[in-house]
């Protein structure tokens, strides 16, 4: 049904009068169905907002009355708990793209493949190897997220949240989002901020890509690394590599039917590194060089897939509802009758093999709700 939403918002600087926002308003909600997962129990209340006042008025009203608020973009990185959300769950639904020359402005809510898209047919360059990725342009900050070379934080310039601790809608710089790899400012204080814009600055570079950095891509395109090509045929490669490990939306594959990635990189200091590195040559034997890139601060990151794969969870593991994905290990996925607790019986089953075998634990990736791994 439709409802006023109440109470009436605060004044924002500059605010001349006060505007009743009206939003789209479920009880005992499944949140199922808003998840690539499709998993998770219903939630007590589901407010859909459109524009960024009805956003910044639900959460105000969440948090007046002291009410649990649980935020929802493209579900794409989200676990739910079997029992639900006791609260208010926020779908943010909110539409904008405006493109001003190079320079590029989302709306938390606008599908962020869609928008990928677009930047690619008016010839920019800079996100171009982000196609695909499922989810919510708001969430791309959160995450910092990134995939075949690029992150969003090489791009983005500027994100305007609702802090909910000013009670005011905010700005923050490219520095203040704090980035680093899978992280930012508003994972690190995920209470605080609701993204509502997200701003890119873009490369005009004649309708080729940006350089190309990682050496899949490369291959896949029989470049050089540093190469350009044309960044609709950067877009399509990104697209073909990521649907041959299940990584496209597509509803009737339950290989897609994930979070994608489901574990991050682990991050190893030298000495964590130097522990691992002794674990793989007992294990594999002493000519077996595990994957490893240079990090922040010196460390080393490694990957995960590799190690999952080699702790001996290859693709298609599993003999209940919830699998390892037949194309990726990286990815666990519901076969269809999974519920959360199966996927994370799973999840711990990974978690603890790879700790076994070589003495790193991986972390998750996707936020989870009312759950823990």
């Amino acid at each position: 049904m439709t409802a006023p939403y109440g109470p009436w918002p605060r004044r924002e600087a500059g605010a001349t009068d006060r505007t009743l926002v009206h939003v789209q308003e479920l009880h005992d909600a499944p949140l199922a169905p808003l998840t690539t997962f499709r998993l998770g129990g219903p939630a007590t209340r589901l407010v859909t907002a459109t524009t960024d006042a009805e956003v910044t008025a639900a959460v105000r009203a969440a948090d007046e009355s002291g009410t649990p608020l649980l935020i929802i973009g493209g579900g794409s990185n989200l676990v739910i708990g079997d029992q639900g959300f006791d609260g208010t769950a926020l779908r943010i639904a909110t539409t904008g793209f405006v493109l001003d020359g190079a320079t590029l402005e989302l709306a938390a809510g606008e599908n962020w493949s869609e928008a990928v898209a677009r930047t690619v047919e008016a010839g920019l360059a800079g996100i171009e190897c982000l196609a695909g990725i499922p989810g919510s342009a708001g969430a791309t900050p959160v995450q910092n997220v990134g995939a075949y070379g690029q992150e969003v934080s090489s791009t983005i310039t500027e994100v305007v949240a609702y802090d909910r601790t000013l009670g005011e809608t905010i700005t923050l710089t490219n520095a203040e989002c704090a980035f680093s790899y899978r992280h930012s400012t508003f994972k690190e204080h995920p209470e605080r901020y609701v993204v509502l814009r997200v701003r890119f600055a873009l490369e005009a570079a004649g309708g080729l890509s940006a350089p190309i950095k990682y050496p899949e891509t490369a291959r896949a395109l029989g470049v050089e690394a540093g190469d350009r090509v044309p960044a609709a045929t950067a877009r399509e490669t990104v697209l073909r590599l990521r649907a041959c490990k299940g990584m496209v939306l597509d509803p009737a594959d339950h290989d897609t039917w994930s979070a994608g990635s489901f574990f991050t990189n682990p991050v190893l200091s030298d000495e964590a590194y130097a522990a691992f590195l002794a674990r793989v040559h007992d294990r594999l034997g002493p000519d077996t060089a595990p994957p490893a890139y240079p990090a922040a601060d010196g460390r080393t990151k490694t990957s995960a897939a590799w190690l999952i794969d080699k702790a001996g969870f290859t693709k298609g593991y599993g003999s209940g509802p919830a699998r390892i994905s037949t194309k990726h290990t990286l990815a666990l996925t519901n076969r269809g009758e999974a519920t959360t607790e199966d996927l994370l019986t799973l999840a711990r089953e990974v978690v603890a093999g790879v700790h076994a075998a070589f003495g790193v634990t991986l972390v998750n990736e996707p936020v989870t709700v009312g759950v823990s791994i």
